[in-house]
């Protein structure tokens, strides 16, 4: 029987821009007080699990949340949230005044990445990980882990939308009936530890 990787995913700990509203793609904004906290409740979270790796993108807002948690992480560029591009910085009411009915997972971002480019990007990371056995842990942006949710189990980028995922949170993706053939989102969102 192959084993089939449980894939832990951990969001970032509060950030100025992820309480404000502000897409934070790529620039690297340090958690606040109340994420260095909470991150250090991910860890007490998820005390007692073995991971046979643990990867972080290479933001230091994620890697700082890896930190705090107890993990020694590798970088994973794969992980990097999405590239806003022109709209970094920007929160979604700005962005929808300069291009009305805008939405990130249908339309994509100008000077970054295109819905295509991120898929592609999240395939990759996707099909690296089920390559791989046993737990492992991952620690990166919200919307880049709502994309892998969505392609995880086979649906397009805008799936996506439809995940809501807060700062600091637990989700894991794993297989319905440990069959590869089987993806399945065994849990979303969990908060418990906050």
């Amino acid at each position: 029987m192959t084993t089939v990787p449980t894939v832990y995913l951990a969001r970032h700990g509060e950030t100025e821009w992820s309480k404000s509203g502000q897409h934070t793609g790529r620039t690297d904004i340090p958690l606040t007080p109340q994420g260095e906290a909470d991150a250090k409740k991910i860890g007490t979270r998820l005390a007692g699990i073995t991971f046979a790796r643990v990867f972080t993108s290479p933001l230091g807002r994620a890697r700082r949340t890896a930190e705090l948690a107890g993990f020694t992480a590798e970088p994973e560029p794969g992980l990097l949230e999405w590239n806003y591009g022109e709209y970094e910085g920007l929160k979604t009411a700005e962005i929808r005044q300069r291009r009305p009915g805008w939405d990130l997972f249908r339309d994509g971002c100008p000077g970054g990445e295109s819905v295509q480019q991120i898929s592609d990007r999240v395939d990759a990371v996707a099909a690296k990980l089920k390559g791989l056995s046993g737990n492992l842990l991952l620690f990166a942006h919200g919307h880049v882990l709502r994309v892998l949710a969505a392609r995880w189990v086979g649906q397009p980028v805008p799936f996506g939308r439809a995940l809501l995922l807060s700062t600091a949170t637990v989700s894991i993706l794993g297989f319905d009936h440990h069959a590869m053939d089987e993806p399945a989102l065994k849990l979303w969102n969990d908060d418990r530890h906050l």
